[in-house]
């Protein structure tokens, strides 16, 4: 039980550092700082900083995904629940990036991007066999290509304006335009059969 509390202790603080200065200008050593252990017992538990950053990120997915897929909407058409789940799953992805790990070494790092693909695809994985589970219609093979295609377009653009925009007004402006100009023509190709 006492390791327990010592894993979350140190999540606990390496979020509110990355939160507050970014993953790239957090350290170790102020991470062991914060949580009043020594540098050596974060090592115990997670064998780098990034394996920190992807046991929080984990959590906030998991939890933000089941709060996703499990929104109570009966009475929402395919294309509205789609539409909206595409929405909140390119909100997710950008407070996965300004929150915690941060624009300007997402922008510089090789490493971090390389991260954040393969993350975005294991997000990626888990929305479209949850969207065809709980969808229960349509479940052929092309269909489910179809709605992974939509969700790679999605997370395409909505990372290509988040890596160009200069401030986050500009980011949610952008957010606004693919939601009203972009995302209802994605998601009427992706559910229509021909």
């Amino acid at each position: 039980m006492e390791a327990d509390k010592i894993r979350e202790s140190i999540k606990r603080s390496a979020q509110e550092l990355f939160r507050k200065f970014g993953y790239h200008k957090t350290s170790v050593n102020e991470i062991a700082k914060r949580t009043k252990i020594a540098k050596a017992t974060i090592y115990k538990y997670f064998e780098s900083k990034e394996a920190i950053l992807h046991s929080l990120l984990m959590d906030y997915i998991q939890v933000s995904v089941d709060e996703l897929i499990h929104t109570d909407t009966p009475e929402m058409d395919e294309e509205t629940h789609l539409t909206n789940l595409i929405m909140k799953t390119c909100r997710l992805s950008y407070t996965v990036c300004n929150e915690f790990i941060g624009w300007d070494f997402i922008r510089e790092s090789a490493n971090s991007q390389e991260f954040l693909r393969n993350l975005s695809n294991e997000l990626e994985d888990l929305l479209v066999s949850s969207f065809m589970r709980l969808t229960g219609i349509r479940k052929h093979d092309s269909y489910q290509q179809r709605i992974r295609f939509l969700i790679k377009c999605s997370k395409n653009i909505v990372f290509s304006f988040a890596f160009t925009s200069v401030s986050d007004a500009d980011v949610r402006k952008n957010f606004v335009s693919f939601q009203k100009e972009i995302l209802p023509y994605l998601v009427k190709a992706a559910i229509t059969v021909n």
